[in-house]
């Protein structure tokens, strides 16, 4: 592989791992940061990293420093998860506005009280769009396995949307 197209390649990676980057709840700054110390890691241990591991490398270091990032700008607080919800409404109202708004809420207030594994293979399947396979090899996990915890992360989710659904009609 020529230069140009390892570039590309490298760019086109960078760029999905910002976006997770925001969804996670890294601010558009501290993400652009993120992906250019990456990056800059990367060309510094190239020689190391295995071209088939690229972006199993890339994604977990970007989200190695993410984590690094929050503990030290608060060692108490939950890593905020983001969800653009706007695409479940076509037409912009206020009241749609309104029940996005809540939806958001709800969805970020649950996704809080689940393990940090769980919020994280959710997001990769449902938000970014990631199939089992890619996250499989984000992760150096096997299929089954992903499966095994995407399917109780979403029994999770379920479990605590009943609980926050009940507690808020009380």
């Amino acid at each position: 592989m020529n230069d140009s197209m390892m570039g590309e390649k490298l760019n086109e990676i960078l760029k999905f791992v910002y976006s997770y980057l925001i969804k996670m709840g890294a601010s558009k700054e501290d993400a652009e940061d993120i992906i250019q110390d990456t990056a800059y890691k990367f060309l510094q241990y190239i020689d190391s990293v295995q071209f088939n591991n690229t972006q199993s490398w890339l994604f977990r270091v970007a989200v190695n420093q993410y984590y690094d990032m929050s503990r030290k700008k608060t060692r108490r607080r939950d890593i905020l998860l983001k969800f653009n919800v706007q695409e479940l409404f076509e037409e912009e109202t206020p009241e749609k506005a309104f029940m996005q708004s809540e939806l958001e809420r709800d969805i970020h207030e649950i996704l809080t009280k689940l393990k940090p594994k769980y919020r994280q293979l959710l997001l990769l399947k449902y938000s970014t769009g990631l199939k089992i396979k890619e996250i499989a090899e984000l992760y150096s996990m096997k299929e089954g396995s992903v499966k095994t915890i995407l399917h109780r992360a979403r029994k999770e989710f379920i479990e605590q949307y009943r609980r926050y659904e009940n507690g808020h009609r009380k």
